[in-house]
């Protein structure tokens, strides 16, 4: 299955974590394209340090629900600790796409029920799959961005794109 993932940290080495996430990740399936390293102010709780973004595309033979089991594993490997609603971490997996399926669950929401709205998710994923369908509102990347509402400044971060 086609599957688009943000990967976000703000807190610590925030590049090391990244690319941290993106090896341990290679390992769940084959990486397609990975977006240029973004930093944005943070959304939600703006008490905290700024974050680095980026999208990747992979490819996987793994379920939705297998696939956010182990990213919740790599997150709590990476010294994710989840305690309160938008605080500051080492690193944050979402999963935005699930090819073109729509599911929502307990667990589990995709497309990711807030992509839509966030600049700093939209920006890296219109960099590399500007074309791709939303499922649920039927328009591609690039023309959700240009209606986001979101006006958080999201500028391309001074180092270099992670690699393939």
């Amino acid at each position: 299955m086609r599957v688009f993932i943000l990967l976000g940290s703000n807190e610590g080495n925030r590049v090391f974590f990244l690319k941290e996430a993106i090896r341990k990740l290679e390992n769940l399936g084959k990486i397609l394209k990975i977006s240029s390293i973004y930093e944005t102010k943070p959304w939600g709780n703006l008490e905290q340090a700024n974050f680095l973004n980026c999208v990747l595309e992979m490819q996987t033979t793994l379920s939705a629900e297998n696939l956010l089991t182990e990213i919740l594993s790599i997150e709590k490997s990476l010294g994710r600790e989840r305690k309160t609603k938008w605080q500051a971490r080492t690193i944050d997996i979402d999963i935005l796409y699930f090819g073109n399926l729509i599911i929502q669950s307990e667990n589990l929401q995709i497309p990711h029920p807030f992509l839509h709205q966030r600049r700093f998710t939209l920006v890296p994923l219109v960099e590399i799959a500007s074309d791709f369908l939303h499922p649920v509102f039927q328009k591609n990347n690039q023309e959700l961005l240009q209606e986001c509402s979101d006006m958080l400044e999201v500028w391309l971060y001074e180092f270099e794109k992670p690699k393939l």
